[in-house]
């Protein structure tokens, strides 16, 4: 999680570089910074390894899913640098990628040899940990709040009640939306 969400504030810090004049990636890459500091301090408190030993954009050194971030955030900017419209929807997939990882195991960890067997076995589903179960509340109102942010945007280009759901069902999102 620590690495998802630095992943979230690298790629709005680079669409911010990409397309200065829309504000919106600025005023969220700042509410990423804040996720990622959140989910550092409690890696701390616990006393784990921190995943992420350098904090430069696009730069991910978790042994086990560095290799994963770094091909997302490649993969995400190269679709955002498309056109302004592109990266508003690159900026909603973050939020809908997010939201469904921080309440369930992400694919990625399924799919590898680790142990771990099905999404039910990490994520917000999992976890007993009141202070975890409350950071990824916390974290699903950040991305809640963002996605409603890039839909709005993106709305604003393809008119109101047209933006399409990438990650989640659309009924997820119409949820989260409030339609």
């Amino acid at each position: 999680m620590r690495e998802e969400q630095k992943l979230a504030r690298d790629v709005y810090m680079e669409l911010g570089a990409m397309y200065p004049d829309h504000p919106i990636f600025g005023k969220i890459d700042d509410s990423e910074q804040m996720h990622t500091d959140a989910v550092k301090a409690m890696i701390e408190k616990y006393g784990l390894e921190d995943p992420n030993t350098n904090d430069n954009v696009g730069v991910y050194t978790g042994e086990d899913y560095g290799w994963y971030f770094t091909e997302k955030f490649n993969l995400l900017v190269e679709r955002a640098s498309i056109s302004e419209l592109e990266a508003l929807y690159v900026g909603a997939f973050i939020e809908e990628l997010d939201m469904m990882d921080i309440n369930q195991c992400p694919k990625v960890v399924v799919e590898t040899d680790n142990g771990i067997n099905g999404v039910a076995e990490c994520g917000k589903v999992y976890t007993g940990n009141a202070d975890v179960y409350n950071l990824y509340a916390s974290l699903l109102d950040g991305s809640g709040s963002h996605l409603e942010g890039y839909v709005r945007n993106i709305e604003a280009y393809i008119g109101k009640g047209n933006c399409q759901a990438q990650v989640l069902s659309q009924e997820q999102v119409d949820e989260i939306l409030g339609r």
